[in-house]
């Protein structure tokens, strides 16, 4: 059984960590993650005891680089889902800067998301 939201976008966010995902739903498995976990990330960061919005935007960049290496950055013609209002749901409210920084860095970079929006959870207009 094919799922229609193949490549989907889990991000994992702590105090101290940004780690981001893509699964592939079809069978279970990541086919790229990045984390702040990673020495060599880690050293270019200067976190110190929290990571911000900025090392989540290097995060994306570096997992959008991976995509492309994969050849998954297109998520083969269908596009990488995430669902923005479930993440900051899931994550909290204090974290949705770091979410749409791995967003934003993921579509700058040429990585083709599809927003899941719900209508019952619609982004607020301010």
């Amino acid at each position: 059984m094919t799922v229609l939201k193949r490549y989907v976008l889990r991000p994992f966010i702590s105090l101290k960590y940004v780690t981001v995902n893509v699964v592939d739903r079809n069978n279970g498995r990541i086919v790229a993650t990045a984390s702040t976990v990673e020495h060599s990330i880690k050293n270019s960061l200067e976190c110190g005891r929290s990571c911000n919005a900025k090392a989540a935007g290097v995060i994306g960049e570096v997992l959008a680089m991976r995509l492309k290496v994969e050849g998954l950055e297109h998520g083969l013609g269908r596009g990488i889902h995430v669902d923005i209002n479930k993440e900051i749901e899931k994550k909290g409210f204090k974290n949705r800067t770091k979410i749409w920084a791995i967003v934003n860095a993921l579509k700058n970079n040429g990585v083709k998301l599809i927003l899941d929006e719900n209508e019952d959870h619609a982004r607020p207009s301010y």
